[in-house]
């Protein structure tokens, strides 16, 4: 009764002999740099970007990628990887919400209120390549 109460909680969590793949584990993914800022990225991904000169459906190629992983292994560039690229499609241009700004000086009647939308284009990546 023991032996088979064994088996049943081996047949119901993983056991500890088994070992993964790293392979299987590990995602493919690129850091890359645009607009002043480094994004992480895996193939899929929908990301904000700060606003790029493009139209809506276009097809946007990224070179500057800094650092990529994967099945191959990781590698890092100097300062980017030679004949790297990622490219994304442009889902659309926006604005991103409204902060306020008040800007006040006690005791002189002096009183400011300022509005600001960030624009952003939003992309979602279609592939990296190594």
């Amino acid at each position: 009764m023991l032996m088979n109460l064994a088996l049943f909680i081996c047949v119901l969590k993983p056991c500890f002999s088994e070992t993964y793949i790293e392979s299987e584990v590990l995602f493919v993914f690129a850091i890359f740099v645009t607009g002043g800022k480094q994004y992480k990225v895996q193939e899929g991904d929908v990301i904000f970007v700060e606003k790029l000169d493009v139209n809506d459906g276009d097809t946007v190629t990224f070179d500057t990628v800094l650092a990529a992983d994967s099945d191959s292994g990781f590698s890092a560039g100097t300062p980017y990887i030679a004949g790297a690229s990622i490219e994304a499609s442009v889902i659309k241009n926006g604005k991103g919400k409204k902060i306020h700004i008040l800007k006040y000086k006690s005791k002189k009647n002096e009183k400011k209120k300022i509005g600001h939308r960030q624009p952003y284009t939003k992309l979602q990546i279609r592939k990296i390549s190594i």
